[in-house]
């Protein structure tokens, strides 16, 4: 039940860390899974001293046990080993800490763990952090190269040496930090997270050299996962040997099989990158020639054809024919002419004989009134009457002297 205090009436110091105790007595024994962080066995003393932390979540309690629950232990535990104890929360009042007063360790087997690891790698899978459309492509050539592993270690070596060998411009930007034990999850999530944030870095590489599964497992931290996943910058897994395979792997980018590997995945080679563009170049070369070619080849088929290297030959073969043709035609043109001629001449020596100026030439004469009326019968005419007389030659006047009518 809560205490009723108020500045007029407050408890001591003693009185609250009393009651803290009180509380914590009352939870009773508990099983807690961690990681020894730190490990203290004082010469002489018959209680040992450990710091039991959750990597995943960076919490960690002082766990005090006798001598003799260690000693039952103390040849398969150090420090990084996850156990499991067998505890009950303690509350020093002096002081104000907490603490486990463990009774029983249990040290977890590699089977154990990988049980553990299984149904861990279930879980995410089920919620997609491993799946394949998730994976981003590497850059060709990096600008800056990201690198997480251990100081001076032969997985640093084998990253840069590879790298540079391949690729001397190569830059990196190496972070540091504890590939094992109790600091390396937040260590290498931190380091993680500053190169991501890095717009410089292209690429990021984790490489650890081999190790035990106790070695390797703070690679397949959950919440290292979960970081990994986040990341917008492609990354790296080159964590110990081919047969090693932590959850790194699966959320993973890409996974070499080895840090040298991981800088072969990473950094093209110069020399093979010259040889693939003169490989390149000299395909297009044959490319181009070919096709050139085969362009000369049939512009020379084309040139060679009757009709180009004697381009005037059929209009020469065509002068004949068209010469043929116009003659033709002149000949059947002179033709209809002579024979239109012949008929002009026959019609006009008909039209000629059958004129009247014709019929006047051989002596006749066409007498007219003086209204101009042509005269046919005798009896038209009166005596005495005037009348005009037209002949081939001309005209002149006639009087009637008489007509058969008045004979």
């Amino acid at each position: 039940m809560a205490i009723q205090t108020s500045p007029e009436a407050p408890i001591p110091v003693g009185e609250v860390s009393k009651l803290i105790g009180g509380w914590i007595d009352r939870l009773g024994a508990v099983w807690v899974e961690g990681q020894i962080a730190q490990l203290s066995r004082r010469p002489g003393a018959g209680v040992v001293f450990l710091t039991l932390r959750d990597p995943s979540f960076e919490v960690s309690l002082t766990v005090t046990c006798f001598r003799r629950v260690f000693d039952e232990v103390a040849d398969v535990v150090s420090e990084g080993t996850r156990v499991v104890v067998h505890a009950k929360p303690s509350w020093y009042a002096q002081r104000g800490e907490l603490s486990l007063r463990a009774a029983e360790i249990r040290p977890i087997g590699v089977g154990e763990l990988l049980v553990k690891l299984e149904q861990l790698k279930k879980s995410l899978t089920a919620e997609g952090l491993f799946d394949a459309r998730h994976k981003r492509r590497l850059p060709f050539l990096p600008h800056r190269v990201g690198l997480v592993t251990g100081r001076a270690s032969a997985a640093e070596r084998d990253v840069l040496e590879t790298a540079r060998h391949r690729w001397p411009a190569v830059r990196f930007a190496i972070r540091n930090v504890a590939v094992q034990g109790p600091k390396a999850v937040p260590q290498v999530i931190g380091a993680i997270r500053e190169l991501d944030a890095d717009p410089e870095v292209d690429v990021i590489i984790v490489a650890r050299g081999g190790g035990s599964v106790e070695d390797l497992l703070p690679f397949s931290d959950e919440q290292l996962v979960r970081a990994v996943s986040a990341c917008r910058t492609p990354v790296v897994s080159a964590i110990g040997h081919e047969p090693d395979s932590p959850l790194l792997d699966l959320v993973a980018d890409l996974r070499s099989r080895t840090p040298t590997h991981a800088a072969k995945d990473v950094v093209p080679d110069v020399g093979e990158e010259f040889e693939r563009v003169g490989q390149l170049r000299d395909r297009a070369l044959r490319c181009v020639t070919a096709f050139l070619d085969g362009q000369e080849r049939g512009l020379a088929d084309w040139m060679s054809r009757p009709a180009m290297a004697y381009p005037h030959r059929l209009v020469e073969e065509r002068t004949d024919e068209v010469a043929e043709l116009v003659g033709r035609a002149r000949r059947c043109f002179g033709h209809r002419l002579d024979g239109a001629t012949a008929d002009l001449e026959h019609t006009r020596a008909r039209v000629l004989a059958l004129s009247p100026a014709a019929t006047l030439r051989r002596g006749y004469a066409v007498l007219q009134r003086t209204d101009g009326a042509v005269v046919r019968d005798p009896g038209e005419v009166a005596p005495g009457e005037g009348l005009r007389a037209r002949v081939a030659e001309g005209e002149f006047q006639v009087t009637v002297t008489g007509t058969d009518a008045d004979q």
